[in-house]
């Protein structure tokens, strides 16, 4: 008798239990749906009140509870201890769930609320990074590579050249995302609805950013690499990574963008990067070297293999722009503006190629034109260059504008039309190679 009062005992126990958490998961569930309700319906007092109880007891329930919750302690109630437990519970009970956002909104938040110092808001960033660059933020990219910069620009500069071809390797990846993107809503023929025009505004937006991003990483590290830097520091490490294509690849277009082609160590490089990585950009590089020792032949017969081998048309106008640049570097100011037009074909919103040539016609001021008003028109070509690159390519729309800005400064004023005897509006050809049709300005 005993025996079986103890298993009723056992099994009501045991039954009440049951019912105990089924009412609890009941109530959670109520909670979670009313939060969610009110928060959509932009109650957030009553919101508040059944969030907190979630954030209490069922930290684990749905990664809403933060993604939600977020903006209730950030915006609503503008509570950053608040803040920081959405962001750390987040991180700890949803590890998987979109991390390097997290950790970089994380960061965006206390850097912004001046929360942490400078060294927990790297930590934070580093980690992000780790994971997925791609999912960082715009600003915090610059951020973490400012931060890696500081802390090893005097003790390892190679980790700062490392970091810096990881990040815009990465910011150009998402360039290029957007770019293509772009293409079809740039179609002048197309009606765009309110759906494409909402997807273009945002890739427009953030093209920007990421456009101002990359400019931020070039002035960073133009201060550390230099070529007296750069030619000591791949030849003390060339025989360890001669057969390292990323390595190769970094030195050399590092070495390229900086001018350091006249180094003998440059055309060590690209040899090897040619050897290890037999890929449209090593022929491209290898190009300008035989180009540059006099094998016009060999160098044409490069660039048709580079060009051949690449089948994106957005590469492919890159790699165009590039032979472009070099035929600049060589005087071939001619040549390199129809290397440029030829990348404007494979990429109509190549912002660089038009901005390649207004730079191009700068150059030519003062051998493209007679008097003041005739070196004036060549910027006035310069100017609708700028401001087609403005137009086309969201992410150097400020770089193009300072160009911009100095060309306006320096197209013929109405005293020197005047002076010229010529018409307001009318139309002038430029001399020498640029050979171009413009209008005189009116005003």
């Amino acid at each position: 008798m005993k025996k079986i009062t103890f298993l009723l005992a056992v099994t009501l126990f045991i039954s009440t239990l049951e019912t105990n958490a089924q009412d609890a998961n009941r109530e959670c569930t109520i909670k979670y749906n009313l939060f969610k309700g009110d928060f959509q319906s932009k109650k957030y007092d009553d919101a508040y009140t059944n969030w907190i109880y979630l954030l209490d007891n069922y930290k684990d329930l749905s990664v809403n509870i933060y993604k939600l919750g977020s903006t209730l302690a950030e915006d609503v109630r503008k509570d950053p201890a608040l803040a920081k437990r959405v962001y750390e519970q987040r991180l700890q009970f949803f590890p998987d769930v979109n991390p390097a956002k997290v950790h970089s909104d994380y960061g965006t938040y206390l850097f912004e609320n001046k929360l942490a110092s400078d060294d927990v808001i790297f930590s934070i960033l580093e980690k992000g990074y780790s994971i997925d660059p791609t999912k960082m933020g715009v600003k915090n990219l610059y951020i973490y590579f400012q931060g890696v910069t500081d802390r090893n620009k005097d003790t390892n500069p190679q980790k700062v050249f490392d970091t810096y071809d990881d990040v815009l390797e990465n910011v150009n990846k998402k360039l290029e995302n957007y770019a293509k993107k772009l293409v079809p809503l740039n179609d002048s023929t197309k009606v765009l609805d309110k759906r494409d025009k909402k997807y273009k505004h945002a890739y427009t937006v953030n093209s920007k950013a990421l456009g101002t991003v990359e400019g931020g990483l070039d002035n960073i590290i133009s201060e550390i690499a230099t070529c007296e830097r750069l030619v000591p520091l791949y030849e003390r490490d060339f025989e360890a990574n001669k057969s390292d294509a990323v390595w190769l690849k970094r030195a050399v277009s590092r070495m390229f963008n900086k001018g350091c082609q006249a180094d003998p160590l440059f055309e060590k490089l690209v040899r090897a990067y040619a050897e290890a990585s037999p890929s449209p950009e090593a022929y491209s590089f290898l190009a300008n070297v035989l180009e540059d020792n006099g094998d016009s032949a060999g160098a044409n017969e490069m660039r048709e293999k580079s060009f051949d081998l690449e089948t994106d048309p957005l590469k492919k106008a890159k790699y165009k722009l590039k032979f472009a640049q070099a035929a600049k570097d060589r005087g071939q100011f001619s040549k390199a503006r129809s290397l440029a037009r030829e990348a404007i074909k494979f990429n109509p919103n190549s912002g660089r190629a038009y901005l390649f040539i207004a730079t191009l016609y700068q150059s030519s001021v003062n051998n493209c034109g007679e008097n003041l008003f005739e070196k004036r028109m060549v910027y006035v070509a310069a100017l609708n260059m700028a401001q087609r690159a403005a137009s086309v390519d969201p992410s150097i729309s400020s770089r193009a504008r300072k160009y911009i800005n100095i060309y306006s400064q320096n197209v013929p004023s109405q005293k020197d039309i005047f002076n010229a005897t010529a018409t307001p509006g009318g139309k002038f050809t430029i001399k020498c190679w640029i050979g171009e049709t413009v209008r005189i300005p009116k005003k």
